[in-house]
């Protein structure tokens, strides 16, 4: 038996298990009588996900038909798939996950914003797959300013690094390296996302306000990681010292968490006192221009 056969087997137990669990009524159907077994009928699902009953038929007998991304997300939608079964949907039909189509972004969970806040003396952030902060915590405002202040696309990373007089100070003279790394993710997450016109929009507009950024992306340097010590100066306090933690949201991929985790140099005291400070005075700033 080879793989490629194990992998449509599979995909057929799958989706007959995903279908046998959705009720007509969740999709809207009315209950007809008693059903000889659980769930939607692969007509219904057929009729749903606007494919003809053949066609799905053959594809939840594990057959070996080509599937476009289109109806893969059409089925997972009917079968209310969550982002983990979709991930599945698309490895077992397809044998990718086309990042272009993640959802986007602009809300975190409930749990995920107390998970920052309880990072009381390390700065920390939600950045969705195109680089935007969309969740951060009162340690990070401490650092960076009031980001409830800031307009959607100044609180994009990447628009942040060229545009924000504040944030280049913080890097200090390790601003331009960082600057070629974020640019660098860019190229990156751009050829990833290409069917999302959001990427090109964002490209022009950073093209237009930074011409370090033009100079930047003429070099065609591709990466996804970014480099974990971190060094930022602040006026009154000196030099803080940093790890930073990187990785993903389990519930959502496109989600992904930054810690800078303060070093016991006396970068820990230091932010404690950057956050009393914040918090005696929100809105004054700290760092001064």
């Amino acid at each position: 038996m080879t793989n490629s056969l194990d992998r449509y087997q599979e995909l057929s137990r799958f989706l007959r298990s995903c279908r046998e669990r959705i009720a007509p009524e969740q999709v809207g159907l009315p209950q007809t009588g008693r059903r000889r077994t659980p769930g939607l009928r692969r007509g219904e699902v057929a009729l749903l996900a606007d494919v003809g009953l053949d066609w799905y038929t053959y594809l939840e007998q594990g057959r070996a038909i080509q599937v476009s991304a289109e109806v893969l997300e059409r089925i997972a939608r009917v079968l209310q798939m969550d982002e983990s079964e979709r991930k599945h949907l698309y490895h077992l039909a397809r044998m990718q996950y086309p990042l272009s189509s993640l959802p986007h972004t602009s809300e975190v969970p409930p749990e995920l914003q107390r998970f920052l806040d309880s990072q009381h003396r390390s700065p920390a952030t939600v950045m969705d797959a195109r680089m935007n902060i969309i969740a951060w915590n009162e340690c990070y405002s401490a650092l960076n300013g009031d980001l409830t202040q800031l307009s959607e696309i100044e609180r994009n990373f990447v628009w942040m690094t060229f545009t924000s007089e504040r944030f280049r100070y913080l890097k200090g003279d390790q601003w331009e390296p960082h600057a070629r790394r974020i640019v660098a993710s860019f190229y990156a997450g751009y050829a990833r996302h290409s069917e999302d016109p959001w990427w090109s929009r964002q490209f022009e507009a950073l093209s237009k306000v930074s011409t370090e950024f033009c100079e930047f992306w003429e070099s065609h340097e591709v990466l996804d990681a970014i480099d974990a010590p971190k060094t930022l100066h602040c006026p009154n306090l000196g030099k803080l010292n940093f790890d930073l933690l990187s990785f993903e949201y389990m519930n959502d991929s496109n989600l992904n968490i930054a810690i800078h985790v303060p070093h016991a140099d006396g970068t820990v005291e230091k932010m404690q006192q950057l956050l009393t400070d914040y918090r005696g005075s929100v809105d004054r700033e700290i760092v001064v221009f």
